[in-house]
């Protein structure tokens, strides 16, 4: 009662109100809206840097790993091989690439992909760095590209030229190959200047090689429209006047093959043009062929071998003095008839120009009127021996002495040439010769008279006859003895006695005087005995070195 008086007296009492606490913001939400960020920002850079996706060809997929192979170019990362499969056909791989996006205006009809392996060419090794990285696929964005596409055919091996090196390419027309290869070396000067791309076989497989060369910049620049190639594959060994000579160009030519040129050997090599992109030169075969081929002005001249060729070929020298004057065209046996004797027709190019450097094309129909001069001097064809090494032969052209005359004749324009044998042939033929001689010698005859000599010497040296003989040539000598003796005793009294005569007969000359018939008369005489009385003189002398020259005469 008292409590509700209480209440009903009073206000009613309100409870107080409790204390609001603000409630924090927790860091724990910034974690999914963070994710939820990044997430966003790695799909948006996921999606804005993701490039076209592309299939690339190859023949195998050696070393590839899909989400691991990576496609380069200069090192730099532009896409990451996705996929790999196998075609239907069985020949080939499809291997889908995710390229970057900014990779995407390289994709044109010029982009070139291949796989960098570690690869063995000749003397040239390349592709090491893959053995511990990996195998990737380099790209060539190429420069004449117009059309986008995405869909490639793989090369096999790296391409000679990139789209960024600066050079030109130029083709030569070789009859033969040789070792030459893809990537082998271009040399000028004995430096490397550039490379072979490839090559391309004729149509049915007649007619020249194409090889396709790159040289690069600046050296391209001193390739002149008239410079000319010449193949340094291999080894050439030759035997000259200075011994056994090797000679290489380097030791990539010798395994892969290689070519070099140079400049032209006239005077206006320095004025010549430069010769434009994708000139045709012809390769020769050596760079002694290369050098010859400097000489325009040729001389047809055939000749007919009846002795050996082994060796000569087309290509060989042809000789005069041992200097090079022309060059083997064709080596060829004709046999005529059966009952004409088998012969060898070769024929040569004279060059007038390696004896004449002045020569000119108005002079070379006075070089045949040279010819059958030369021919009517003695001056023969022979074939002898280059090189005992490599058993190459030559024709050498000489004089020879007391040859028979002959007039050079002709077959329509070529001048026919005589030969003869020459090298081991002659040398043969020569002995062949002797020994004809010999044989025809009747050596029988003559061994049956000295046998018959010898088994009656001693009954003839015992004759009477003989004996007769040898005793008068001992009497003979005595008495040439005996006269010698008197002839040294009696000679001085003889030349006393005639020099007081001389005496005598001056005094008597002295005593006339005048000129006279009888004096002059007397002159000449005392000159006459003063001659003689020289003559006795030196006849004594002599006779006193020598006394047998009363028989075997005065020596001269």
């Amino acid at each position: 009662m008292s409590d509700s008086r209480n209440n009903r007296g009073q206000q009613p009492a309100f409870p107080e109100e409790a204390p609001v606490r603000r409630t924090r913001f927790s860091l724990i939400l910034l974690i999914p809206v963070l994710a939820i960020l990044i997430s966003g920002w790695l799909a948006w850079k996921h999606f804005a840097t993701r490039g076209p996706e592309i299939t690339i060809t190859f023949d195998t997929a050696d070393g590839l790993t899909p989400g691991q192979t990576q496609v380069k170019n200069k090192a730099v990362t532009l896409g990451t091989v996705q996929d790999i499969t196998l075609s239907r056909d069985m020949r080939h791989v499809s291997v889908k690439v995710q390229m970057n996006a900014n990779s995407a205006h390289i994709l044109t009809d010029s982009t070139r992909f291949w796989v960098v392996r570690p690869r063995i060419n000749g003397a040239s090794i390349t592709g090491l760095d893959t053995l511990i990285s990996g195998a990737y696929i380099a790209i060539d964005p190429g420069t004449s590209g117009e059309h986008y596409q995405t869909e490639f055919r793989g090369l096999e091996a790296a391409p000679g030229v990139r789209s960024d090196q600066p050079g030109t390419t130029f083709w030569l027309v070789s009859p033969a190959l040789g070792s030459l290869g893809e990537g082998a070396p271009v040399f000028f000067r004995d430096v490397p200047v550039g490379d072979v791309l490839g090559y391309t076989m004729p149509p049915g497989g007649e007619g020249p090689i194409v090889v396709q060369v790159f040289i690069k910049a600046p050296y391209d620049h001193y390739l002149r429209t008239d410079s000319r190639f010449w193949n340094v594959s291999g080894i050439q060994v030759g035997l000259g006047a200075g011994g056994l000579k090797v000679q290489m160009q380097s030791l990539q030519a010798l395994f892969s093959g290689g070519v070099a040129f140079g400049l032209p050997d006239n005077r206006n090599a320095v004025n010549a043009p430069v010769a434009p992109a994708n000139s045709v030169f012809k390769l020769y075969t050596s760079q002694a062929d290369a050098e010859s081929a400097r000489y325009h002005q040729r001389l047809r001249v055939v000749t007919y071998i009846d002795t050996s060729v082994k060796g000569l070929a087309a290509g060989s020298q042809v000789s005069l003095f041992g200097l090079q004057v022309g060059t083997v065209t064709s080596v060829k046996l004709q046999m005529p008839s059966p009952q004409a004797h088998p012969k060898v027709r070769v024929e040569m190019q004279i060059e007038p120009e390696r004896m004449m450097p002045e020569w000119s094309e108005s002079q070379l129909a006075r070089a045949k009127e040279y010819l059958a001069a030369f021919v009517a001097n003695g001056l023969r064809a022979s074939v002898q021996s280059a090189s005992f090494l490599t058993g190459e032969s030559l024709i050498g052209l000489q004089f020879v002495k007391n040859a028979p005359p002959v007039t050079m004749t002709y077959e329509g324009d070529v001048a026919v040439l005589p030969s003869q044998p020459g090298g081991m042939d002659g040398i043969m033929e020569s002995v062949s010769t002797i020994t004809d001689k010999i044989a025809a010698m009747p050596l029988t005859q003559i061994g049956e008279h000295v046998n018959d000599l010898i088994a009656h010497a001693d009954g003839r040296l015992n004759s009477r006859e003989v004996t007769q003989s040898l005793v008068a040539l001992r009497n003979s000598l005595q008495n040439l003895d005996a006269l010698s003796k008197n002839a040294n005793q009696h000679l001085p009294e003889l030349m006393t006695a005639l020099q007081g005569t001389l005496t005598n007969a001056q005094t008597l000359l002295g005593s006339y005087g005048g000129d006279t018939d009888f004096q002059r008369s007397l002159q000449g005489m005392i000159t006459q005995m003063t001659q003689m009385a020289r003559s006795l003189r030196f006849l004594t002398d002599y006779l006193g070195h020598h006394p047998s020259a009363l028989i075997t005469g005065r020596r001269n």
